[in-house]
């Protein structure tokens, strides 16, 4: 069985949607990755624009609550977002949870002053989701797996 992964954030439109996408991508054939959200807010149409253009669909995910995923055995939990992480609930002891902080697309492109400005936010965005992704969610994953270290 793979080890699964979840990708939570506040609404489940962008940061969270991003990473379950490059994970599923790119780590697919080591876990199971799935993304979630305190709340539920649809799939942001930019971040969908953005991964397309890097060649990955995510069109097929949907934005959902963590409560519904309540009967998967997660492995770990990566909080995307300070909201999701101060408002984290709690899992089974089993399941390890991380923050990683990813800066938030749509409220930095509130201030841009055209389309493309505001796309270059989540392209950065996006990028940096996938440099997590290719360097360091594996090792995460494998510290998940591994048995507490007793003190020496």
């Amino acid at each position: 069985m793979k080890p699964k992964v979840l990708f939570l954030c506040t609404g489940n439109s962008c940061r969270s949607q991003m990473a379950e996408g490059w994970a599923r991508a790119l780590l697919g054939d080591q876990i199971e990755p799935y993304s979630a959200g305190i709340e539920a807010h649809g799939l942001n149409p930019n971040a969908v624009r953005v991964m397309r253009e890097a060649g990955i669909d995510i069109t097929s995910q949907t934005s959902k609550l963590v409560s519904s995923l309540s009967d998967v055995p997660l492995d770990l939990v990566i909080t995307v977002c300070g909201h999701a992480d101060e408002h984290c609930p709690a899992f089974n002891q089993r399941t390890k949870v991380v923050h990683v902080a990813f800066d938030d697309p749509p409220k930095l492109a509130k201030s841009a002053a055209t389309e493309e400005e505001a796309l270059g936010h989540y392209r950065r965005v996006r990028d940096e989701i996938r440099n997590f992704v290719e360097t360091r969610l594996g090792e995460l994953v494998s510290s998940s797996l591994s048995p507490a270290k007793s003190p020496e």
